[in-house]
């Protein structure tokens, strides 16, 4: 376990690494060596100052941060403070841990056998570099007269130089063989093979030329042509990721909650310390009886569901005639050291009854998103065993599992090396957003860090402004207790799905009594809940259940407004024997699966009332605490 740790440990410092590295290498490109190497003799009196410019605000920046890293390490060490053992912009490339684990030798031949096609690989190479002049390609070969094609070397550049031509071309085929070669090991366990397979691929990604301000063409040209000062602003970016111990992916000051994100009129007309419950000012005059509580997610914010207008689930769904609730859950802090998935599961038992009380009325619709979803299947089995299954006409799951034994890539952070140093990183009774939120990166490293890396540091590109990607970075603190027990009783052991293996809050929870009428979502893409995963729920369920594959990933295919035209969603046999034989038997339709999903909430009660009264939060003699998005969902 110790040496688990140890290499967990030892792997975050390949992230921190690498950023230093790039530091170093901004201010070594500026200096006087470095300069002269991309200038050559070609610079006038003026473009020297411009450049000498750029060059001191670039080690003054450096400089700055080396302070700034110094003053932190001292004012922690006074309080008694130790580091943690891996910073928050440091566990990125949790795959080194993997490969560590690995037998020793396992490469040996596969590296042997690479060597040989080397060769022939730099022979074929070096016929395209045979017509080189002055260092140069008379002409750049078409990109599609290259063996190996990837859109990081799209730019000309990587093909006008027979060096760069040469990196890239040899990098990509080492890639694509050392991924092939792990595909065809023997003496591997399934599991071990999916860890080496994930590892191999995520540091194949960071390893890529393009991430290096010294061997990208593009950066090397841009430099030139803006006499460093892109240099000087990614700098910034660097630094700035770098003391808040997270990747930036939008603009900061672009969003405002309560203003241009979740700014759905309504009020929180309940609170307690672990949640706020919303509900939404009707903009119909008659609205259905059964109102709908949703259940977010704890692991992000809950307006994921009510991003810009256009864009907000929260929003149509008001629209559509529907009271909608809303659960907005705090970030954790030390107070909620002892909560376990039993509060969370009470919590959504007593929002249920809160919502009956309120607007007096028997029963409610509920959505649960992601792992709220699971929650939320487990609080049906306690109800469904209490004897009060009807507090809740229908249930809707956003790409939730329920069964763990196919959860995607997650599952390769789940052993128990890692589920040590995930306890170390949480000494204050609460594991740090931060951390998950680098952990879902790394699930996509190409796109959500390698990407960022080149365009904002090594480019000095601005950052866009883009709601999904705000709502992406802005991160909430898990208590440790729950996050601990949920990855092992549920990720690794699978208890869920084995009747009365858990229990909460004295009930224990068998997930085939569930009666309660169920819609399904799953997104065909999705890397966190995938697909196949999601689909299990319908082994588990005794009632009718209806399941739906949307187009896209965990997010785009949840939030995807019929307004917007996109994707595709497929409906079927919900009974299939399994999700390939669902999929086999489907019928496809373009666009949103949102007014498909209200069509089925009507087939489950069509009733409608006056949105009067209570039904309008805030009315005369209408009690509330404050306007929404509230407070808890501001809490850093």
């Amino acid at each position: 376990m110790a040496q688990d740790g140890d290499l967990m440990a030892t792997a975050g410092e390949g992230l921190k690494g690498f950023l230093a590295m790039q530091g170093e290498a901004f201010r070594g490109m500026m200096g006087g060596a470095g300069l002269e190497a991309l200038l050559g003799q070609g610079a006038d009196a003026g473009e020297m100052t411009e450049w000498a410019a750029n060059a001191a605000q670039l080690q003054q920046l450096w400089l700055d941060f080396a302070t700034h890293q110094t003053e932190a390490a001292a004012e922690k060490a006074a309080k008694g403070l130790a580091a943690s053992p891996v910073d928050p912009a440091q566990w990125l490339l949790v795959s080194q841990a993997m490969l560590g684990q690995m037998p020793k030798g396992l490469f040996a031949a596969a590296g042997k056998l690479a060597e040989g096609q080397m060769q022939l690989w730099s022979g074929v190479m070096q016929s395209f570099a045979a017509g080189a002049t002055g260092g140069k390609l008379a002409e750049a070969p078409e990109a599609a007269a290259l063996p190996k094609h990837d859109r990081r070397f799209a730019d000309p550049a990587w093909r006008e130089h027979p060096a760069f031509l040469l990196l890239h071309q040899t990098y990509l085929m080492l890639a694509d063989y050392f991924r092939t070669a792990v595909k065809g090991m023997d003496g591997l366990d399934p599991v071990k093979r999916q860890q080496l397979e994930f590892a191999v691929t995520a540091l194949a990604e960071a390893m890529s030329p393009d991430n290096f301000v010294a061997l990208n063409p593009v950066v090397l040209k841009r430099t030139v042509e803006t006499r460093g000062a892109n240099l000087v602003k990614g700098m910034q970016h660097l630094v700035n990721d770098l003391k808040r111990g997270q990747l930036t992916h939008t603009d900061p000051d672009a969003f405002r909650l309560g203003e241009n994100l979740a700014a759905t009129p309504g009020k929180v007309v309940h609170e307690t310390p672990l949640y706020q419950l919303i509900q939404y000012s009707p903009s119909t005059e008659a609205v259905l009886e059964v109102p709908l509580v949703i259940f977010p997610p704890w692991i992000n914010r809950f307006y994921i569901l009510d991003l810009t207008p256009k864009k907000s689930f929260i929003k149509w769904a008001v629209d559509q005639g529907i009271t909608v609730f809303v659960v907005s859950w705090k970030s954790a802090d030390e107070s909620m050291a002892e909560v376990v998935w039993d509060d969370y599961i009470r919590s959504q038992i007593e929002a249920i009854d809160h919502v009956r009380a309120r607007l007096d009325v028997p029963a409610v619709h509920t959505i649960g998103y992601c792992v709220a979803g699971t929650t939320l299947a487990a609080t049906l089995a306690v109800l469904h065993r209490r004897g009060e299954a009807d507090k809740v006409r229908s249930a809707t799951f956003f790409t939730a599992q329920v069964d763990f034994e196919r959860a995607g890539d997650l599952k390769h952070f789940i052993d128990e090396g890692q589920l040590e140093m995930i306890g170390q990183l949480s000494p204050q009774g609460y594991l740090d957003g931060r951390y998950l939120a680098a952990t879902f990166n790394a699930l996509r490293g190409r796109d959500l860090i390698w990407n960022y890396v080149v365009n904002n540091y090594l480019l000095g590109e601005d950052y866009p402004a883009f709601d999904l990607l705000h709502w992406n970075g802005d991160v909430t603190n898990l208590p440790s207790k729950w996050h601990n027990a949920y990855l092992r009783d549920l990720y690794r052991d699978n208890k869920l799905v084995v009747p009365d293996a858990l229990s909460a809050d004295g009930t224990p929870i068998d997930l085939r009594l569930v009666a309660t009428p169920t819609f399904v979502q799953a997104g065909r893409e999705d890397h966190i809940a995938p697909a196949e995963s999601v689909w299990r729920i319908t082994r588990h369920f005794r009632g009718p259940v209806e399941f739906l594959l949307a187009g896209s990933g965990h997010i785009a295919g949840v939030v995807n407004p019929p307004a917007a035209g996109k994707y595709q969603y497929w409906v079927g046999d919900s009974a299939a024997p399994s999700l390939k034989e669902f999929v086999e038997g489907a019928t496809e339709h373009p666009g949103s699966w949102w007014p498909h999903w209200l069509e089925w909430l009507h087939k489950q009660s069509d009733t409608r009332v006056p949105a009067k009264g209570k039904r309008v939060p805030g009315s005369k003699g209408d009690r509330v605490i404050e306007d929404a998005p509230g407070r808890y969902v501001k809490t850093r």
